[in-house]
């Protein structure tokens, strides 16, 4: 499964989110420091979702990336985050 596909396999378990979109941006960073031939090291994330709600910026944050799992997010370079409700 490709790196692109478990992100979002993982986001959908763990937030049931009402919007998901996970892009790899890797090749606008081609020759800068994280590129690996082939992409999936850079990544924008936007999610909507009510499990968001209540928590602020740093818990939304944190419930992403333990969403994700540290070996996961330990074999991507770059992930920047859009959340909300």
């Amino acid at each position: 499964m490709s790196k692109t596909k478990e992100i979002e396999a993982r986001l959908q378990a763990a937030l049931n989110p009402r919007e998901l979109e996970v892009v790899d941006d890797s090749e606008s960073h081609r020759g800068h420091a994280g590129f690996q031939e082939g992409g999936e090291s850079h990544y924008n994330v936007r999610i909507r979702s009510q499990a968001f709600k209540g928590m602020n910026r740093l818990a939304r944050h944190r419930a992403v990336h333990a969403a994700l799992g540290p070996e996961l997010i330990g074999r991507i370079h770059a992930l920047a985050l859009d959340l909300d409700v």
